[in-house]
Order: C-alpha cells, then structure tokens, then sequence
C-alpha cells in the first residue's frame, strides 16, 4: 500500500496545539497536519448536532487532503461527535482511514493514577454536559467515583494570556473549591480541557499536596504511540519526515499570534475556508 499522507490533528480552536506539542514529543519522525476551526470556536456551548455537523466537516476536509489519521485533540468534538463519525460515517468515507479521541485513551489511563478510586474532572461545560467521561471511565473502572466540574471562564483566560494574575487565581481557586465540596476524598484530577494544562501551574497552587493532577497531552501522546504498534496497516501508510503543516478557519497572522501561547514557540500556519 502506497503511503497516505500525515496524521491529521484537528481541533475547535488552538487548545489541540498543547496535544501536537506532545504528539510531535513522542512521535518526532512522523508528519503532522493541524486543522483549527477558529473561525467557528468555541464549540464549548454548541449543540450535540451542531458540534457533530462541525467536527465531520474537519475530518471530511483532512482526509481529503490524504490523511489517513484523524485525531480529534478536542475534548467536546470528541465527547459530542466522535462515536457518531465512528459509527455512521467512517465506512462511505473512507473505510481504510481513522478517527480517534482524546477522551478514551484518557480514561484508559485513570486506574494507573487514582488510589482511592475517587476522582475529579475538570472541563468545559459541553464536556461535562455530555457526560462522557463517566461513561467512558465506568467502562473500564466500574467501582472509580467520578465528579465533574465545569470551568467554562478557564478557556477565555487562557486565550487572552491571562495564565498567572490575581483574577486567574481567583477563578482557578473557586472552582476547585466547587470541585472538591463534592467530593473531598479526590486523589486524582483530570484536566479534560486541551486548554488547562498552561494552568497548571496555578491549579497546582490550590490543590492539596496529595493530589494528582493529569496533563492529558502526555497521557493521549502515549496511548497514541501504543496505537500506531497494534495497527500496523494504519502507520505503515503515514509519512515521515518530521514535518507539521498549520491550518486555520480564521486569518492566518491571528491564529500565529495566539499559537504561540499554546505550542511554545512561533509558527506560520495557513488560512483556509470551509463551507458554513
């Protein structure tokens, strides 16, 4: 089989960018194709349908552009619409391609971590409202407790560059407050949100000091490492070369300047237009 083309990676905003930070870490050799859909973002608050007609346009888009594939580094894409492509729309597709999740290999995870089986999920408030972290944690660990919170003002703050100021503080420090009013036994915390780890270092101020807290780009870059060995007739029709190419629904010379927050360093990315 002729190689296909690059892994695709595609996103509402620029929150995936910290997951191809992490996948680009693991996987160096590999290309990578970015797709955000800023122009369209947040998908935080959309519909169930309206996040699904979004997220199949993007898959749609880079599996045109041969990317045999596609992971969703979107927690609410994943959550809202990554079953339904699975189940109803891979097969007239392209039925030798592939579109994965950040939620799942994330789930997967949680029992190496928790002690207590007690555990916390931060999100946006489409992630939590679609409930499919306690679906998917309760399939493979039945007897862990689960408690979500939803902060949707973390996403703004990060956006703006707002990551260490006394109003981020006072955010952070009230909804892991909420959270842990419901459940004081978490040993374990799940950030659920591309967006939250450049928190990290303020939700670690408020947190107590048993507690972990999982960046969810290590835990998704990993498990999609351990893919890529099991299915072998997916990774042999990948390119190599160590490129990434950057694509955007909205101006390019905006979504260069807010990249950078979240890939840690400049980028040159490509603006594209997609039916509305």
């Amino acid at each position: 089989m002729s190689v296909g083309g690059p892994i695709g990676v595609f996103d509402s905003g620029f929150g995936g960018l910290t997951i191809l930070k992490q996948f680009k870490a693991a996987l160096p050799d590999y290309n990578f194709l970015y797709f955000g859909d800023n122009a369209r973002t947040p998908y935080g608050n959309r519909s169930f349908e309206n996040v699904y007609d979004l997220t199949l346009k993007g898959v749609r888009f880079l599996f045109g552009l041969g990317c045999p594939l596609v992971i969703l580094a979107c927690n609410t894409a994943s959550a809202k619409a990554l079953r339904s492509i699975q189940q109803n729309d891979l097969e007239h597709l392209a039925p030798s391609n592939r579109v994965l999740g950040v939620v799942r290999p994330t789930t997967e995870a949680i029992g190496e971590y928790t002690r207590n089986n007690q555990v916390g999920i931060l999100a946006t408030k489409g992630t939590v409202s679609s409930e499919s972290y306690l679906i998917e944690i309760h399939k493979f660990f039945p007897d862990i407790n689960v408690v979500q919170e939803a902060c949707p003002i973390w996403v703004s703050l990060v956006e703006n560059g707002e990551l260490e100021n006394d109003g981020t503080d006072y955010f952070v420090e009230r909804h892991l407050s909420r959270l842990f009013t419901k459940n004081l036994e978490i040993d374990t915390v799940v950030l659920a949100c591309t967006h939250f780890p450049l928190l990290m270092s303020t939700i670690k101020k408020y947190l107590p000091g048993k507690v972990k807290v999982l960046d969810q780009g290590a835990l998704v870059s990993d498990r999609l490492a351990d893919y890529l060995k099991r299915h072998p007739e997916i990774e042999m029709r990948l390119e190599r070369g160590g490129q990434i190419q950057f694509l955007t629904t909205e101006k390019s010379e905006n979504f260069d300047h807010h990249a950078k927050i979240f890939y840690g360093h400049g980028i040159q990315s490509e603006q594209i237009h997609l039916d509305h």
